[in-house]
């Protein structure tokens, strides 16, 4: 029996609930949702793991996979003066190497969601050099991700950069008042506690001669 044309919507299988791959259409299952930096568009694509692999090698096109590795640097030392120059209104920046610009994008979030900083790129070079971390950071898809706290040494971690922008996200929902609220300082203490847990201390052989 042939389903008339006007009815057919009423005979196909629901779509399933959730995201999808945006290059295959796949359905995106909680553990298996990655992403991929558009370079051509300055955004991230959800991916399946399987068109996340595609892009994984140098030289894929506009895509590149966003990797999941997570380091950190104790020896990183940058004190409050050296915070203060970067001229930042809040203890919290991300930095990238925008590859086709051929220079560092520096952000910080804000009630508006990233900010990018207007600071000369020089002054983020000799920041990017005081970390092996620097060496290491992969063009457009890792981060450098710096925490100021009161009395306490400034953190620089790698991650993925996807993360920093959901970081943005968060407390972009939750910013109240003058300095985030009590929310948003929840928010990062539970965000820098999953970034702790799964990053790993440099080993500095994996730099080289670098320093």
């Amino acid at each position: 029996m042939t389903v008339p044309a006007g009815l057919r919507r009423f005979t196909r299988r629901p779509e399933p609930p959730g995201e999808r791959c945006e290059l295959c259409g796949e359905p995106l299952a909680p553990d298996a949702h990655r992403h991929l930096v558009d370079t051509a568009r300055r955004s991230l694509r959800c991916a399946c793991p399987g068109c996340h692999l595609l892009f994984t090698r140098p030289g894929a096109g506009r895509f590149r996979a966003v990797p999941d590795r997570y380091l950190h640097d104790p020896e990183f030392a940058f004190g409050e003066g050296d915070w203060a120059a970067l001229q930042i209104p809040v203890g919290l920046a991300f930095l990238f190497r925008n590859a086709e610009l051929d220079r560092y994008a520096v952000f910080y979030p804000s009630p508006m969601g990233a900010t990018e900083s207007e600071l000369d790129p020089a002054l983020w070079e000799e920041l990017v050099g005081r970390t092996r971390l620097g060496a290491l950071l992969e063009p457009d898809t890792e981060a450098l991700l710096l925490r100021a706290e009161r009395g306490e040494p400034t953190s620089c971690h790698l991650v993925p950069v996807d993360v920093c922008y959901e970081l943005v996200g968060r407390m972009r929902l939750h910013w109240q008042g003058f300095d985030g609220g009590a929310e948003v300082r929840a928010a990062l203490a539970d965000f820098f506690a999953e970034v702790r847990r799964r990053a790993r201390p440099l080993d500095m052989r994996e730099v080289g001669g670098n320093g």
